[in-house]
């Protein structure tokens, strides 16, 4: 930069702004807010200091400009992407990687030198006529051993919006002192009367970990564009394996045992694989749905949620399944609704329990049934992964703990996605690395509509954190292996799975069934259930499901019921294991030989109850 950035400053933003942003005492937030000052070029700045005015001021702007439009509901409004812009875009989301490194083949990369040659001249001038906001905010809780600063320069009003919903404020926390911190820089891009993105075949997300800078044009997704979320991920997986911690894709959630006891445990599930809806189970508590971090304090494993709000899909949710979110999603509070049908006011979404109207509005602008795209395809009422954004305080079940500086202690941690024919409902490893190994590295799911173009696909998604890895997946492991190391009180580790199905084709398991794997988890964590072993892990015996089913759902569970979801399917098993096989001794770098070695001990469990009784093993046929 030619002219000093601090001259600069003083000399493009107005008296009141240069003061808030002289405020913070770190020389970069300043440097970084004047790059993209320069390269940007947008007529105005505002800095969003946690005020209540300031923070009121992003409220009224985004209204007022057109990105998102009131609904009937009292803080109610809708946001529309455009039609190619409605999920994670794995195509065009990139590492910078310098020449002389060298990353894992699994990753989208390019040279950095060239990438940010590519994204900043897609950025050259791109807020001419707009503010640039700029915001303060931290994933964790402030003043934590978890808590990352973070600074977002963007001229969109509707992600400054989100982000005010899904994430702490931090300008005071700026303020007060001069440490590293994450940025990022947004542009919506040339956008319509509509306010919606249009250069769609121009979006780029790049990211600069060797400057912990993210870059994001021509796109208005929040998964694209609220830097915080998926995109810092990246950025943090890194810290973590610098600083020895975990950064993990995992909700976190309380439940609630016998005599008042409260349990922690964390999650991680691919979208749209029932990682909301579990972290949102009734009668429980909820820390978090989407992004934890895992330190080793006093010998425990304590975790705190990243973000303070849900960036949740809408779809399905209705008052019998989600009545917590229901409510937050019919009743007056802040909400963000996105890519959802909106007729007379009220919203509108796939699943939600009752007839959709035949016409209205929704991403693809005026909509009726029928309506086709340009390629002939029909475009549904909403999409379906339409959102909504709300602040986790705004929920009647939020844990108490949400801001406890040193998180909760995690007893138990669940993996599971979308499996038709291979994985029993719910059960638990033999031991950490186990679990880690079978449950964790082996996660196998199918592919959802979140992110674009890859829906229905069955893929290897390690530990649901494959997209946003920045170190070897042999090192990921390898961190998530030794992290149990120096623990005093280590979590148990289950698998679940919510998408089993007969030979009919249809699931075997209740959309509520969820709640008792929980409750059985929960017991296992204190000693106080049975269980099965099997050659993949330890099952829930029949006497302990019969009594949850009855104590929790109020229903009988049968016998048969029992015998159709945890029959072990040797075939099955042995396939995917070499799949998961293959898979990681194509992404050998750095792959502890330890994964090896629990894959073929589990195949050799396998093969031995193959022969011994047969291809398909009843669970009444296992002892203790």
């Amino acid at each position: 930069m030619e002219e000093n950035h601090e001259t600069l400053l003083k000399n493009k933003l107005r008296a009141e702004e240069y003061r808030k942003l002289l405020a913070v005492k770190n020389a970069e937030v300043r440097r970084f807010v004047a790059d993209a000052l320069t390269l940007c070029t947008p007529d105005d700045v505002f800095v969003c200091t946690d005020a209540p005015e300031d923070i009121a001021h992003v409220r009224e702007q985004v209204v007022a400009g057109g990105e998102e439009k009131a609904l009937k509901v009292s803080g109610h409004t809708y946001h529309f992407d455009g039609m190619n812009d409605q999920g994670r875009d794995r195509e065009v989301t990139k590492y910078l990687v310098p020449r002389n490194e060298s990353m894992s083949a699994s990753l989208n990369q390019i040279e950095r030198e060239q990438g940010l040659a590519e994204v900043r001249g897609l950025l050259q001038g791109q807020m001419k006529g707009r503010t640039m906001v700029v915001r303060f905010l931290s994933l964790g809780p402030t003043g934590s051993p978890f808590s990352i600063g973070c600074v977002q320069c963007t001229d969109s009003w509707y992600v400054a919006h989100s982000e005010d919903l899904l994430y702490r404020a931090a300008y005071n926390h700026f303020a007060g002192q001069d440490a590293p911190f994450f940025a990022f820089l947004h542009s919506a891009g040339r956008m319509n009367a509509e306010m919606v993105s249009v250069d769609a075949d121009k979006k780029r997300i790049y990211i600069d970990h060797t400057k912990e800078t993210i870059y994001s044009v021509n796109t208005q997704y929040a998964g694209n564009t609220v830097g915080l979320k998926k995109l810092a991920l990246r950025l943090t997986i890194r810290k973590a394996d610098r600083e020895h911690w975990l950064a993990e894709h995992m909700f976190l959630m309380g439940v609630h045992g016998p005599k008042g006891r409260k349990t922690y445990f964390a999650g991680a599930f691919p979208s749209a694989c029932g990682k909301t809806s579990t972290a949102m189970l009734p009668g429980e508590t909820i820390l978090g749905d989407d992004i934890a971090y895992f330190r080793n304090i006093g010998g425990q494993a304590r975790a705190v949620n990243a973000e303070s709000g849900i960036f949740g899909i809408i779809q399905s949710i209705n008052p019998s399944d989600d009545p917590v979110i229901h409510k937050v999603l019919t009743t007056p509070g802040e909400v963000v609704f996105s890519n959802i049908l909106v007729k007379d006011g009220k919203p509108y979404w796939l699943n939600m329990g009752c007839d959709l109207p035949k016409d209205g509005v929704n991403f693809s602008g005026k909509w009726f049934e029928g309506k086709k795209d340009e390629k002939g395809a029909l475009i549904p009422a909403a999409h379906k992964n339409a959102r909504y954004a709300v602040s986790l305080p705004a929920l009647a079940n939020v844990d108490s703990e949400l801001e406890n500086p040193n998180g909760v202690e995690v007893s138990g941690i669940l993996y599971g996605g979308r499996d038709a024919s291979i994985s029993v409902p719910v059960q638990q490893s033999f031991d950490w690395e186990h679990g880690i190994v079978t449950f964790g590295a082996a996660l196998e799911t199918e592919t959802t509509f979140a992110i674009i173009g890859k829906e229905g696909v069955t893929e290897i998604n390690v530990m649901s954190i494959q997209d946003f890895l920045a170190v070897p997946i042999g090192k990921y492991i390898k961190n998530n292996l030794e992290f149990a190391q120096g623990l005093t009180r280590r979590p148990l580790i289950f698998g679940v799975n919510y998408f089993q199905r007969g030979k009919d084709g249809k699931f075997l398991t209740g959309i509520r069934d969820k709640a008792v794997w929980v409750k059985w988890m929960e017991l296992r964590v204190h000693a106080e259930a049975g269980a099965l072993r099997t050659p993949t892990g330890m099952i829930p015996k029949l006497a302990d499901l019969q009594k949850l089913f009855k104590q929790v759902l109020k229903k009988e569970y049968t016998q048969e019921q029992y015998v159709e979801q945890f029959t072990l399917r040797i075939p099955e098993n042995l396939a995917k294991l070499d799949r998961v096989e293959k898979f990681h001794r194509s992404e050998m770098r750095e792959m502890p030989a330890a994964l090896f070695t629990i894959l073929d001990a589990q195949r050799k469990r396998l093969l031995a109850a193959q022969k011994q009784l047969g291809d398909y093993v009843s669970p009444l046929k296992l002892s203790e």
